[in-house]
């Protein structure tokens, strides 16, 4: 395992407080408003509603518009060069808000030109992304990556959610033109809070051929290795994919929920509960293994839904089973950064682009849990939905802890920047 260099026990404290990890909450606020606001968490869906776009070509748009968190490592290492990490965080953000104005200036948001520029909205918020993961992985302090991971998510989830709440709210009471510019507001301004990130290493000065040498070491170190595998299967596994977070509001009425139930505990309170739990995240002690407490957590969250599987076909069997659900989700969200921070080991060069390519396959289980829990309610009901997901997580988060437990530990070793 990479292993960024040990910091004295003595002087963890202060190494946390100087590098802020807390302001990771913040960084990431511009790609959340695009994609767990506007384009994945429901703002888009309902303006394209009031324009009366049907369901199913409102969820191809969203799927065509989710595309780039899926793909962004393709172009993300560019945020490794040139300039420094932060400065990308800045350009991605402002960027996204721009084009996100210009797309809701037009009068139809289903027109080809309205699309594209949606589309490299969501791409250059990715840009924040792979900014914060590689300014992640140049953090000294174990104690801080895991402070920053929990923060990452937390924030992720809160402002997506603040951004449905206002532009949801404002979409009844102001013209397109004056909600675009509230979403490049949400979008941009707080892409400014780069300019308060950690001081890091400057991405010039190196030659060209010095530079790409280092980063083949860099990406043998994280991926030729034995110890790769079992990192990769923890992007790959079923456990803690959050899939069922999208299905649950399809079968809430069969536990006798109503609609404005389900939009207050699957809407704003289960968002409050992730952020929550990825805030709780933050309070386990370093001492204990990332994968090991991540798995844990994930077998965890999947017995919690066997409230749902095996419970009463009632509103309490749904409001106890859906909010613990969604509070384990949050805690897991942010082990899986803290888990991909040490996959990575440390940012040297390629931070950002290792970050991209490991982030990146944690969305392959959320993808294929989404088709198999959904295969699972069409084939046994209500009930099949939590319960696919309790079996098939919490047996893959079961067999891959027992390596975690039972492996050799190796030795840290300490890799420069």
């Amino acid at each position: 395992m990479n292993e960024v260099e040990v910091v004295g026990a003595g002087g963890e404290d202060a190494v946390v407080a100087s590098e802020r990890p807390w302001i990771f909450g913040l960084l990431i606020a511009p790609s959340a408003v695009v994609a767990n606001g506007i384009i994945q968490g429901g703002v888009l869906a309902f303006l394209l509603s009031q324009h009366g776009i049907g369901s199913g070509r409102q969820s191809r748009l969203v799927d065509l518009l989710a595309l780039p968190t899926m793909l962004y490592f393709l172009w993300s290492p560019v945020t490794d060069f040139l300039v420094r990490r932060r400065t990308w965080l800045l350009i991605g953000g402002v960027t996204a808000g721009v084009m996100m104005y210009v797309a809701f200036s037009l009068n139809n948001l289903t027109s080809t030109t309205s699309l594209v520029l949606m589309f490299v909205s969501a791409c250059c918020s990715q840009l924040v992304v792979s900014s914060c993961g590689g300014m992640m992985g140049a953090l000294r302090s174990e104690k801080s990556k895991r402070i920053a991971g929990s923060f990452y998510q937390g924030g992720s989830m809160g402002f997506g959610a603040a951004a449905v709440l206002v532009l949801v709210g404002l979409s009844s009471r102001t013209g397109q033109r004056v909600l675009g510019l509230a979403a490049a507001a949400l979008i941009a301004l707080p892409a400014l809070f780069a300019l308060f990130a950690p001081e890091q290493e400057e991405m010039l000065g190196a030659a060209f051929g010095e530079t790409m040498r280092e980063i083949w070491v860099e990406f043998k170190a994280t991926f030729f290795r034995w110890e790769a595998l079992p990192y990769t299967l923890c992007m790959l596994f079923p456990m803690a994919s959050g899939a069922a977070v999208g299905l649950l509001t399809g079968v809430a009425k069969n536990y006798g929920v109503n609609g404005d139930h389900v939009a207050w505990i699957n809407g704003f309170a289960g968002a409050l509960m992730i952020a929550i739990g990825s805030l709780t995240g933050s309070r386990i002690p370093v001492r204990f293994s990332a994968p090991v407490v991540y798995l844990s957590l994930g077998v965890i969250n999947a017995a919690l839904l066997g409230i749902l599987w095996l419970g009463p076909l009632r509103p309490g069997t749904y409001y106890v089973g859906v909010l613990l659900y969604l509070f384990t989700v949050g805690i897991c969200y942010s082990f899986f950064t803290v888990v991909v921070l040490e996959f990575m080991g440390n940012s040297g060069k390629s931070g950002s682009g290792r970050y991209s390519i490991i982030n990146s396959l944690g969305n392959v289980p959320v993808l294929y849990m989404i088709r198999l829990d959904g295969w699972g309610g069409d084939k046994w009901g209500a009930r099949g939905v939590s319960g696919v997901e309790c079996v098939v997580g919490g047996v893959g988060g079961a067999l891959l802890l027992l390596y975690f437990l039972l492996r050799k530990r190796p030795a840290k070793q300490a890799v420069a920047a």
